[in-house]
């Protein structure tokens, strides 16, 4: 089989990255397409994934608008690319996997989270043949759209899969025992972000600072504006591989963006979300706070001082893992799943008995909510 795949992000690679090389074990060929974006061909480069450059997206692109001829640019490149692998089956979201399976005639698979606004679910919604989000998103997407119990970064995270380097703390350059944090400035530049506003610069120096006199405070800056000569803090500067491994060593995890706070959750990081002017209510953030892996805040006051009262607990990390083994581990191995809807060409009919028995539809998710 030739099953193309689209990495958009960082995130995409992590979400893809045990599917490929599993698929290509196998025997299937295996392409991704991507942009030039962040540190994903960085990523793409570390785990050896078979890609090719669509494009590239301009992190100081921030409006609607601007955002919208970029992405115009880039649909010449993917309709090329993808009648020249002719695919059997698609990988994506939005309008690059909904295009791509539309020329190549491939069924088109969508992996979704609840992520704010209906552009990209409004336009590739018409072209999925099969739709996979986490059972805990709000939306019903009409006869195509399955859920799974679990979370996007289950790909990657779950117990079964990641395993922790326990070196990185001497590549952090910090003790066995010395407590530290990772704070992550959003760069807030895609589509959904527009119109969105973090930590303001005022109160991300004041969040160092009063971060700093507990722990060592590492900084990613996703936006690379935050001079730090001047800060008790130091950059995260490792290579962006070893993230997750940083993570499930760190005291405390705060950022302004999603997907991080997601992860530190599962796993057992205690990770806090400062939402800013971002006002969306999203399904995965209200189950980690359900079951005590996440926390959110609307006001600057409430995530740091929490922040202080988190690293001033001794039992906080204890607390936090033990969270984990009693949820994370029953949730779904998204990568198992994945592979067995790529061998099946989207087709959920084809699925072997658990990963059918791992999915339900999105109407019935949705009638059980309160």
């Amino acid at each position: 089989m030739r099953i193309l795949v689209f990495a958009n992000t960082p995130a995409h690679v992590h979400l893809y990255r045990h599917a490929v090389d599993r698929l290509e074990d196998a025997g299937h060929e295996v392409l991704v397409l991507t942009r030039e974006y962040a540190c994903t061909t960085d990523l793409l480069e570390f785990y050896g994934l078979p890609y090719r450059r669509y494009g590239e997206h301009d992190v100081a692109a921030s409006s609607t608008a601007t955002i919208a001829r970029e992405l115009g640019g880039q649909l010449g490149s993917i309709v090329r690319e993808a009648l020249r692998f002719g695919p059997d089956v698609v990988f994506g979201r939005g309008p690059y996997a909904a295009l791509a399976g539309t020329v190549a005639r491939a069924p088109t698979v969508l992996v979704l989270d609840d992520e704010p606004g209906d552009f990209n679910h409004t336009v590739s919604r018409p072209f999925a043949d099969c739709i996979l989000s986490p059972r805990v998103t709000r939306r019903d997407l009409g006869d195509s759209h399955y859920t799974f119990d679990g979370f996007k970064e289950c790909a990657y995270l779950h117990p079964e899969i990641f395993d922790a380097d326990g070196a990185v703390r001497e590549y952090l350059g910090v003790g066995e025992d010395e407590p530290y944090a990772l704070v992550r400035f959003n760069a807030l530049d895609a589509l959904h972000d527009a119109g969105l506003e973090g930590f303001t610069r005022r109160q991300r120096r004041d969040l160092i600072d009063r971060l700093s006199e507990r722990a060592t405070v590492f900084v990613s800056d996703e936006g690379g504006e935050m001079d730090l000569r001047n800060l008790p803090a130091r950059p995260y500067d490792l290579h962006p591989a070893l993230i997750h491994d940083a993570m499930a060593e760190a005291s405390l995890l705060i950022a302004d963006t999603g997907t991080m706070v997601t992860e530190a959750g599962l796993l057992g990081t205690p990770a806090l979300r400062y939402r800013g002017t971002d006002d969306h209510e999203y399904g995965e953030f209200r189950e980690l706070e359900r079951v005590g892996l996440a926390e959110q805040f609307d006001g600057y006051a409430g995530v740091r001082d929490r922040a202080i009262e988190l690293l001033a607990d001794d039992g906080a990390d204890a607390r936090w893992r033990r969270r984990r083994r009693t949820y994370v581990g029953d949730l779904v191995n998204l990568t198992d799943l994945l592979v067995d809807v790529a061998e099946a060409a989207g087709d959920l009919e084809e699925l072997e008995r658990s990963s059918r028995a791992a999915l339900q539809p999105a109407s019935v998710t949705a009638s059980e909510r309160p």
